[in-house]
Formats: C-alpha cells, structure tokens, sequence
C-alpha cells in the first residue's frame, strides 16, 4: 500500500489522524499568514514559535500512525 493510499485509509478509518491532520493544515495556514506580516510585533513572534512546535508534535504523531498502520507492522 502506498504512502497516499493509507493517507486516505486513515482520514476515513483514523479519529485521532484526522484531527492531527487538520490541526496540522491549520497550523500550517496561520502561520503563513504570520510570516507575510511584515513587522511582528512580540507576541506573534511567539505564535510563530509556538505554531512551528505544534505542528512539528503533530506531523511526528502523525507519522507515528502511520509506521504502525502499514502492512507488516506491529504494534
């Protein structure tokens, strides 16, 4: 099964790797939208950082997922 394959498997089977999913896009969005800001100000220097961490927690959940559900693997 290819990667994109048990993507689509686990969007539709997987609660928790939908969620980090869509976390991880939002995540993702806000924070193109604070690096076009052209001056930030201190607190969205910290969301910034803060984002980058949350979204980096939620691709290595994410990706643990996936190690586990690929054919082969054992929990």
């Amino acid at each position: 099964m290819d990667q994109e394959t048990l993507i689509e498997r686990l969007m539709a089977e997987n609660e928790e790797f939908r969620r980090l999913r869509t976390e991880h896009q939002s995540y993702d969005h806000e924070l193109e939208a604070l690096k076009r800001t052209s001056s930030l100000s201190a607190d969205q220097q910290w969301r910034m950082s803060e984002l980058k961490k949350l979204k980096l927690m939620a691709k290595d959940r994410m990706e643990a997922i996936l190690k586990h559900a690929r054919p082969g693997v054992t929990a």
